[in-house]
């Protein structure tokens, strides 16, 4: 007879929890704002409507800001007493290049730093800064014109790098570099004129600058809101050119240590071109006179216009070329030859082989081939074909930081003896000297950067 198994209680049945509401669900985050209708439309354009775009407010944009920067330069002041030994007119020029100069130290840290969002913001206020400088320029004593000139430049020297940020990184951005700086070759001989036509319409020279300045405020505004619209770069944007990321001071230290040779040469160069550039460009009044164009002020407008076609001619060819280590040895070639060009054209004239018109058009060609590179081409080809993470702002600033203290020091030693030469013989030495001088740079650049590209390719 088996055993009997015991017999196993019976569960007592759960009584029923009560309803409880489900588990949430995690925390998503919050869905980002949708593209504003401008900025949807043009990122379903093709590639050609979404560059004659950019170029279009980039270009009209810096062109405005030459408005507030150079119409003065357009008068001579021979009625006004020296200040500290200078010239009325160089005590202008250099207060506000050393506010330009500080302007772009600071902007070495202030453009590698600043979000895409706080841009059009900047640009704005910078402008209004600007052009109120001018208005205490009108109101002011006229021994108090080089303080608001220096004020005038101090918020200007970061307006280049603002407008930049919106176009760098982009598989295009030679294109829209180049037709960004072909703004400021035609700007600074046309806001001149307009300078000119200004006071024709009775308007005093201490006046002139803010007058010019006011005529272009609102376009401006127009400008940036469109460079605010413009969609960031793609995927395949940052595939092709490396990403562009806020530099930190230690990011900035870094690069520089990683490259100080190439970088040394570049900014060396660069220190004399601008002074060369900027002679031509601040002095064409004089300069234009001695060649026998004293009452030809148009001629400040049309003489920069076959200058900025053939700059961006040169540099349209280089849109083509993927390859970034390639286009930066082209880039450098083609600025090696604004370099020749400055030499031989100036060699032409003092020869009687070219006219003075020809000559002041030829040198401008060179020294802006050799020049409009620097901010647009040149370094957001290097930092690709380096393989470096950062932005072309930062390098762009970090040269003009330098850069201006050229002009600074052109300035003064023109006025302190140059020599005793006159305006057209100064600037024909000075055409020899940065063809010279900036070829040889230029040359132990390219040397120095394609060793660093071929190394990391392993080419």
């Amino acid at each position: 007879m088996q055993p009997t198994q015991p017999t196993q209680p019976t569960p007592p049945t759960p009584t029923p929890a009560p309803p409880s509401a489900p588990p949430s669900a995690p925390p998503s985050a919050p869905p980002s704002r949708p593209a504003p209708p401008l900025t949807r439309w043009l990122s379903a354009q093709s590639q050609l409507v979404f560059t004659l775009y950019a170029i279009s407010a980039a270009f009209s944009c810096y062109f405005c800001m030459y408005a507030f920067r150079k119409p003065f330069t357009a008068v001579a002041y021979e009625g006004e007493a020296p200040l500290w030994g200078l010239d009325y007119k160089i005590a202008l020029l250099l207060a506000q290049l050393v506010g330009y100069t500080l302007s772009k130290v600071l902007g070495v840290k202030v453009i590698s730093e600043l979000g895409a969002r706080h841009r059009p913001l900047a640009l704005l206020v910078l402008i209004a800064l600007a052009e109120l400088s001018l208005v205490g320029f009108a109101l002011a004593p006229p021994a108090w014109g080089p303080a608001f000139l220096l004020l005038n430049g101090l918020p200007l020297g970061m307006i280049w790098g603002l407008v930049f940020g919106f176009l760098e990184g982009r598989q295009v951005t030679e294109i829209l570099g180049a037709g960004l700086s072909a703004s400021y070759i035609l700007a600074s001989g046309v806001v001149k004129s307009a300078g000119r036509g200004v006071m024709g319409w009775g308007v005093g020279e201490r006046w002139m600058p803010a007058a010019t300045g006011l005529l272009f405020l609102a376009p401006f505004a127009l400008c940036v809101y469109l460079l605010w619209r413009l969609p960031p770069p793609t995927a395949e944007d940052e595939a092709k050119r490396t990403r562009r990321a806020p530099m930190d001071a230690a990011a900035r230290w870094a690069f520089f240590r990683s490259s100080a040779l190439g970088l040394s040469l570049l900014t060396a160069l660069y220190v004399v071109l601008t002074a060369y550039r900027d002679f031509r460009d601040n002095f064409a009044p004089e300069l234009w006179a001695s060649l026998g164009y004293e009452d030809a002020p148009a001629i400040f407008a049309y003489s920069e216009v076959p200058v900025a076609l053939g700059v961006l001619a040169a540099l349209a060819l280089l849109v083509r070329v993927e390859d970034n280590f390639r286009a930066m040895i082209w880039v450098h070639w083609v600025m090696l030859g604004g370099c020749a060009l400055i030499g031989l054209s100036t060699l032409g004239f003092r020869a009687g082989l070219l006219g003075g018109e020809v000559w002041m058009i030829t040198a401008g060609l060179g020294a802006y081939l050799a020049y409009v590179p620097y901010g647009s081409m040149l370094f957001d080809r290097l930092i690709a074909a380096i393989g470096a993470v950062g932005t072309a702002g930062f390098m762009i600033y970090l040269t003009d930081s330098f850069g201006y203290l050229g002009s600074i020091g052109i300035n003064l030693y023109k006025n302190f003896g140059g020599g005793g030469l006159s305006w057209q013989d100064f600037f024909a030495r000075l055409s020899y000297f940065t063809s010279v001088f900036c070829g040889l740079c230029f040359l132990g650049s390219l040397l120095y950067f394609s060793a660093r590209a071929r190394a990391r390719a392993g080419r």
